[in-house]
């Protein structure tokens, strides 16, 4: 089976790798904090390592003081994680629609939803296109909320010459294999502010406090530490940071490669009845983890599972999250976001990665054809 997204792993990720299997430290020592300096070159803005893209999620959430009563805004064309650590923490969530064009948050309909309980705005790139932000940022400072950026899919995008990172006052990544680069398991979380980025910093290692000069009895000994608000253990291990500066140094070429792999897509697919392809705005540089497409005239399934048959990996990204039974069950309806519902009934993911070969994309491209020319 093709897959539809996958890691690329050279000899210098297994060098970094096995570097740090050899070296003292497996976890929290110095590679962490290389990492951490490697990517906010990369997301101009300093950043926090943590375990995955979801604790990433709640570390954001935790760090903006997200608690019972207090909203999050978010769009439901998203993995799961955006909204369900937002309920963890004992906040409601609303979901507004998002635009047409985009399948990103739509600043009017999150305008038309914040109210005086919303505490953070939470926009998610999807697709590796950057959303609206500058849009986005008004309405969050109108509501005095924390503007949250899931950029789970756009690690190396910019928006209006602004890297993904930078554009809202945290932001969060994930480094899963499918994602524009991985650590395995793995994620972030970037913050414009030094007070956001030291409670996220304090959250993903169980909110310990170890700075002499914050601990409230300073004269215990020097092994005393101590906990002042709850945090987890979202720690990321030396080792898989050790991969991710690794990789991190070979971003550029994996944005070339998927832009060129893009590129390739909208050329092969220019006019092909019963499919639109995505849409990219002039002011925006995506690095695309996806490259979603939409088949038309109901027959997403039909092409779905043809295409599995045919042994190319194709996947729906996503259904709308308040359709997940946990989100039901809290009296969530169908129809609330009926520009995000039509999205997602055409909406199908080819197979895009950064080793895809010209033979294999050809062979999506024909096999698809095929299908609707049928």
């Amino acid at each position: 089976m093709l897959p539809y997204g996958r890691q690329s792993i050279d000899d210098t990720d297994v060098e970094a790798v096995v570097a740090a299997l050899r070296s003292d430290w497996l976890t929290t020592g110095p590679r962490v904090r290389r990492f951490e300096r490697d990517l906010e070159a990369v997301a101009g803005a300093p950043c926090v390592a943590v375990s995955n893209g979801t604790a990433a999620l709640h570390t954001a959430y935790a760090a903006a003081g997200l608690g019972p009563g207090d909203e999050v805004v978010t769009s439901p064309m998203t993995f799961v994680a955006t909204a369900a650590t937002a309920v963890l923490l004992g906040a409601r969530v609303l979901f507004a629609d998002v635009e047409e064009e985009t399948a990103n948050l739509d600043p009017a309909a999150a305008a038309a939803l914040v109210n005086g309980r919303t505490r953070a705005l939470a926009a998610v790139d999807y697709a590796g296109h950057p959303a609206e932000y500058d849009d986005l940022r008004k309405v969050a400072e109108a509501a005095g909320a924390v503007l949250v950026a899931d950029a789970a899919h756009a690690l190396g995008s910019t928006y209006r010459d602004r890297p993904v990172g930078s554009l809202a006052d945290l932001t969060t990544f994930s480094f899963f294999p499918t994602k524009n680069l991985t650590t395995g398991e793995g994620g972030a979380v970037a913050a414009t502010d030094p007070a956001l980025l030291r409670r996220a910093a304090r959250f993903r290692s169980l909110g310990m406090v170890r700075d002499r000069d914050l601990l409230r009895d300073p004269d215990e000994g020097g092994w005393h530490q101590e906990v002042h608000e709850f945090g987890l253990n979202y720690r990321l291990p030396d080792v898989l940071c050790a991969l991710g500066s690794a990789q991190l140094a070979r971003l550029a070429h994996f944005r070339a490669r998927r832009a060129a792999l893009v590129d390739r897509y909208d050329t092969l697919l220019a006019g092909v009845p019963g499919l639109r392809r995505p849409v990219r705005r002039a002011w925006v540089e995506p690095t695309r983890h996806l490259y979603p497409v939409r088949i038309l005239d109901g027959r997403r399934r039909e092409v779905y599972d043809r295409m599995r048959a045919a042994g190319i990996g194709v996947q729906v990204n996503y259904i709308p999250v308040y359709w997940h039974p946990a989100f039901a069950d809290l009296g969530y309806r169908r129809g609330m976001c009926p520009v995000a519902e039509a999205f997602y009934r055409e909406q199908l993911s080819l197979p895009l990665f950064v080793d895809l070969s010209e033979s294999d994309q050809d062979r999506v491209v024909e096999t698809l054809r095929a299908i609707l020319d049928g």
